[in-house]
């Protein structure tokens, strides 16, 4: 599939985009955490998109898994409102600043800021620290 944004073509692999994002929601609800450690290297790495689109397109995936899982969790009693009021307005701000940072960092620094937190996070899920 051939993709257009801002006036540049990508050619993107569908199948593997479905078959990842898939994969990742059912791990990321399962787990409890938010699917961007994975939806980007799929993305960059497995559909060879270009770090500025994949940022913003990620979001928006990871959006509706997150609100479905979130959802559901809510449904089984896993969710604990006083926790999301306090944590709510620091995402909202985070999500509001980070891209401004992002957008004056050159694409190779992003990703390697990507790949040191995604190696820490890593290291805590294998139980390291």
């Amino acid at each position: 599939m051939i993709v257009q944004f801002m006036g540049q073509e990508f050619k993107v692999n569908i199948v593997l985009g479905c078959l990842g994002a898939f994969l990742i929601a059912i791990v990321s609800s399962m787990f409890g955490f938010g699917g961007g450690p994975f939806m980007v290297p799929l993305m960059t790495v497995g559909l060879r998109l270009p770090m500025f689109v994949v940022v913003g397109s990620s979001l928006l995936a990871i959006f509706f898994n997150t609100l479905m899982g979130t959802m559901r969790h809510y449904q089984f009693g896993n969710f604990d409102l006083l926790l999301f009021v306090v944590m709510f307005p620091a995402a909202i701000l985070g999500g509001y600043i980070a891209p401004q940072i992002a957008k004056r960092v050159s694409p190779l620094w992003v990703k390697r800021i990507a790949v040191v937190g995604l190696t820490i996070l890593a290291l805590n899920l294998l139980g390291v620290y």
